[in-house]
């Protein structure tokens, strides 16, 4: 039997998860829940909408919930409220949060009896799956991420909940000596605002206070405030003739020293590159809707995360077509 999949919001990343859930065979999309007039939505593949006041009466003809808000806002507020009655998944990112996050979903899921997969995407997600594996075979060393350049999802929302704002793209971009001291095997100690700069494109509601709005985006904290970041106001039009495109990518790095006189060198690297941030996150999603699914027929209840997650859950395959396709 298919398992059964709803999307909670239908923003980029909500119709990322239409499209991948409509190439797993081993799924079926039952509706889009969305806090615009369901009438009004006009899906990608047809798939019924429904108001996400109407989530919850329809617990009973859903296996897992995928919720596709933002973290600033959303997913705090969203995910522990229908934890207790889905399996859900998330994709929560903001990094000095997470343990928090966590806590109160798992609260939520474990009254339930549900399920509930936190803090999935490429990073984290992915990336946090290289760091561990990477800082486990090599213990003597230090981990570095560079994420970019790319458009941050979550940090373009943040900035577009800022008032006066209409529209925003944030661009994460790694500082090139940075990630050249760390291939090198120096192993420097980097601060963020040393591996990272922040650019902002901004479109400002007509006569909204500009310097407001920029000083808002560069002191927020967990998002721009330890880092450089530039901001510059453009035009709607230029908005949708430079800016729609919403590539990323990134790597996770691992220096490290073995041996009894530490005298041999390793590095581990790992890298993305991505032509869509919310497609290939929404992928990420999905896999791991599947793995909330077969965690609860095993009544696994409770807030997890990937590094919780047997790998060969994620997967439609078999155990036996694993082990045979990919050891």
């Amino acid at each position: 039997m298919a398992i059964r999949i709803g999307i909670y919001g239908y923003g980029n990343l909500g119709k990322g998860v239409e499209a991948a859930v409509a190439q797993t065979p081993d799924m079926e999309l039952v509706g889009v829940f969305t806090r615009r007039d369901p009438a009004s939505l006009k899906t990608q593949t047809g798939a019924p909408a429904f108001s996400a006041d109407a989530a919850i009466s329809m617990r009973d003809d859903i296996d897992v919930m995928i919720l596709c808000g933002g973290s600033a806002t959303d997913l705090p507020e969203q995910t522990p409220a229908l934890a207790e009655h889905f399996n859900v998944v998330d994709s929560f990112d903001t990094h000095a949060r997470i343990p928090e996050h966590l806590a109160s979903v798992d609260a939520a899921a474990k009254r339930g009896g549900k399920v509930a997969v936190i803090s999935v995407g490429w990073d984290p997600g992915l990336f946090s799956l290289a760091r561990a594996y990477a800082s486990a075979v090599l213990p003597e060393g230090e981990d570095y991420t560079f994420w970019g350049r790319g458009v941050s999802q979550g940090h373009s929302d943040a900035i577009r909940r800022i008032d006066g704002v209409l529209d925003a793209r944030q661009y994460t971009v790694p500082i090139d000596e940075a990630l050249a001291r760390v291939r090198s095997g120096e192993a420097p100690s980097l601060t963020a605002r040393e591996k990272h700069t922040r650019e902002c494109y901004v479109v400002a509601k007509e006569g909204a206070d500009l310097a407001h709005i920029e000083r808002e985006i560069k002191e927020m904290p967990n998002y721009f405030a330890d880092y450089d970041t530039t901001v510059t106001f453009i035009s709607m039009e230029e908005m949708k003739e430079k800016h729609m495109a919403l590539p990323h990518g990134g790597r996770v790095i691992r220096t490290g020293r073995t041996g009894l006189d530490k005298g041999h060198s390793h590095t581990i690297e790992y890298s993305l590159s991505l032509d869509s941030n919310p497609e290939f996150t929404s992928s990420v999603l999905v896999a791991y809707a599947r793995a909330a699914y077969r965690l609860y027929e095993r009544e696994d209840a409770g807030s997890k995360t990937v590094l919780d997650v047997p790998p060969a859950l994620l997967s439609p395959l078999s155990h036996e077509e694993l082990i045979k396709k990919l050891v």
